[in-house]
């Protein structure tokens, strides 16, 4: 369905309007559906980002600037994130030995076996989505949404 039809809209509208319109309905399609997979398990999807970065690190504790640059969403609140993973025992906090202004977090046994049981629900979710392109179209689609997000 054309993104006219989806918003109702009788004014005509040029290309970069409704790419940007497109894009913008089309992250909150994937969102909702994401939200409803995490919702069973009490996660938002910027703390499920952030013990992906941490499962990322292979056992080695990440500090709070590292999992900051990893965010998707760049504006989170990593404090805060790690705050209510920390109360659900996913993750771990401890001041850095080296570096006592520096603090590390790890993920727990618990954060990884939620991620676990995540994993395939996760890849169900990015492959119905998938399914509706062929693999040059995907390709195609992630190389123009690249250069589309680069601002000169």
């Amino acid at each position: 369905m054309k993104i006219e039809e989806i918003i109702k809209s009788t004014v005509a509208m040029d290309d970069a309007k409704k790419v940007i319109l497109n894009i913008m309905y089309t992250q909150n399609v994937i969102s909702e559906k994401f939200n409803e997979i995490l919702k069973p398990y009490d996660l938002s999807g910027e703390q499920y980002n952030v013990l992906r970065i941490l499962r990322g690190q292979k056992g080695n504790p990440a500090n709070m600037c590292v999992i900051q640059e990893r965010m998707i969403a760049k504006n989170s609140n990593t404090t805060r994130l790690i705050d209510k993973l920390l109360l659900k025992d996913f993750v771990t906090r401890e001041v850095c030995p080296d570096n006592r202004r520096k603090i590390e977090v790890s993920i727990t046994q618990k954060g990884l076996a939620v991620l676990t049981e995540l994993d395939p629900k996760v890849n169900e979710h990015e492959q119905i989505f998938a399914a509706n392109l062929n693999q040059t179209e995907l390709e195609q689609l992630n190389t123009l949404l690249e250069k589309y997000r680069k601002i000169n």
